[in-house]
């Protein structure tokens, strides 16, 4: 008969294949044991230490060590719960400190909008009353222009009065008698037709007031003077006043010039080429002085 293994293989009822040890090692016996009286004490302390940590009480060196690393996770737990509310502390405050600018930027921009708006409103009206005063000053002076213009006669334009109105005026200011007044107006009105005639010749004569421009040579004015001949410049020629009184002063200098009659009086100061043409504006020269005296 063979010898059967250590370990057979046997089926149990279910199907299941078991192992069965055949024979088995007996276990080894331990001696005596010695204890000594220091392992005993040892025993005892770590006992007591880890009921002492169970129970949670702080008797001996191993719980201080326990109650320590409790007390320093406390210490760390708090200081960063402290920090979480500092942090949330500052976030609001820094909103808060936002939301404040923004409300102060929000009102100083309406009240710059409503300076803006009323300084606006300020210069329409300083500027609808500058306005209405020019307007006002405008109507005013024209109504003591009108006032002050005579009424024209014999058969003249405003323009054409105004100027004779000069002329008489400047011989009233020179202290002269009417007689003076009907020659330069007579004079006038046959050589500028009591315009103020700018020439093509000096064209420095437009840039003075002028009512057109003649074409004798390069006479200017009412009195259509010579600058070549010695009137004046053109600038002093060109204003009425001066040419009615540089015709008064050659005026002077004809010898018994009132006794004579108009147009050769005339003829005297101007030298024209047609001595006669003045002797048909006496009439209306007259009815002028008339008027204006």
């Amino acid at each position: 008969m063979r010898q059967s293994p250590t370990h057979i293989e046997n089926a149990d009822k279910t199907g299941r294949h078991r192992f069965v040890a055949r024979h088995r090692r007996p276990l080894p016996t331990l001696g005596p044991i010695k204890v000594n009286k220091s392992t005993v004490m040892m025993a005892a302390l770590v006992c007591l230490g880890l009921a002492a940590v169970s129970a949670g009480t702080t008797y001996g060196p191993g719980a201080a060590v326990f109650d320590d690393a409790a007390t320093v996770r406390s210490d760390v737990y708090h200081a960063s719960r402290a920090k979480d509310r500092q942090q949330s502390t500052m976030e609001a405050d820094a909103k808060a400190a936002a939301a404040a600018a923004g409300a102060t930027i929000a009102k100083d921009a309406e009240a710059a909008k409503k300076e803006a708006e009323e300084a606006a409103q300020a210069a329409a009206k300083a500027a609808e009353a500058k306005k209405n005063a020019e307007a006002a000053a405008a109507a005013k002076a024209a109504e003591a222009k009108k006032t002050t213009e005579p009424t024209p006669v014999a058969g003249l334009g405003q323009w054409q009065m105004n100027n004779a109105q000069v002329i008489v005026e400047t011989g009233k200011a020179m202290g002269l008698p009417p007689r003076a007044y009907v020659l330069a107006v007579a004079c006038a009105m046959q050589e500028s037709n009591l315009f103020n005639l700018a020439s093509g010749v000096y064209p420095e004569s437009f840039q003075y007031s002028n009512q057109g421009s003649g074409s004798d040579h390069d006479s200017i004015g009412l009195f259509q003077q010579r600058p070549s001949s010695g009137w004046g410049t053109v600038q002093q020629i060109m204003n009425p006043t001066y040419a009615s009184t540089a015709f008064y002063n050659a005026l002077m200098r004809v010898g018994n010039w009132q006794g004579m009659a108009l147009t050769y009086a005339v003829q005297a100061v101007q030298v024209s080429a047609f001595p006669e043409a003045y002797a048909k504006h006496e009439a209306n020269a007259q009815a002028v002085v008339n008027a204006l005296t």
